[in-house]
């Protein structure tokens, strides 16, 4: 099995393996539902990206991308799939428009290929820097047929989780209050996000969650 290595990664490095073909005969339709599982966390517009496995949106353990932490601090998807569509990799990025409340699904179209794989990330809103990530699962391959995946929360590490509400955008924070951006005490790597304790401005019984914090089901139209 090949490593998940960072589209960063590999643009610099200009080696894309495996580039998928996007000729119009070849690419297959699919439905991509999310639905957010959280009791109050809101999502920022999901970004999702079907690629080949030669690329990977996040891996846990290493430096997010500067894109992916747009994302995770400030909910803005756009940079990161402009960024992905430069990819011969990647068969289709996209930044939807709306956000996805706590409780509520939504339902994406997306194209891809019969060896291509979907990934998805959005931010929990409520936080400094969490993000719900689907990292390079496989699509279905039959007309009909579907995949459903659950969803666990990541923290990006480009932000000190300070539940300050300076630097948070979210609802959960007074409007104007601020979403400045700082590195300073960040861990410096994708992980699993250990949620939110109370230590300033957030309230656990209100912005924390359980993991999963979604469930993403994906169905090939045609």
């Amino acid at each position: 099995m090949n490593p998940l290595v960072t589209v960063r990664t590999l643009a610099a490095a200009a080696v894309l393996l495996g580039a998928a073909s996007t000729n119009a005969e070849n690419l297959r339709h699919y439905e991509v539902k999310i639905t957010n599982a959280t009791k109050a966390q809101v999502f920022s517009p999901p970004v999702l990206v079907t690629h080949s496995r030669s690329v990977a949106l996040f891996e846990v353990g290493t430096a997010a991308l500067d894109e992916l932490a747009e994302v995770a601090e400030d909910g803005v998807g756009q940079p990161l799939a402009d960024f992905a569509s430069t990819l011969p990799a990647v068969i289709e990025a996209q930044a939807t428009s709306a956000p996805l409340m706590p409780g509520a699904s939504a339902v994406y179209a997306i194209k891809g290929t019969r060896s291509s794989v979907l990934s998805s990330v959005g931010m929990l809103v409520n936080t400094n820097d969490a993000f719900f990530g689907l990292n390079s699962r496989p699509l279905p391959k039959l007309k009909g047929q579907s995949l459903a995946y659950t969803v666990v929360a990541y923290d990006s590490g480009t932000e000190a989780n300070n539940e300050d509400c300076a630097f948070i955008p979210g609802p959960a924070c007074p409007p104007n209050s601020g979403n400045a951006r700082s590195p300073v005490d960040a861990e410096g790597y994708v992980y699993v996000h250990n949620g939110v304790h109370g230590i300033a401005d957030l309230i656990p019984s209100s912005a924390d969650w359980r993991n999963p914090v979604a469930r993403i089901t994906i169905t090939r139209t045609r």
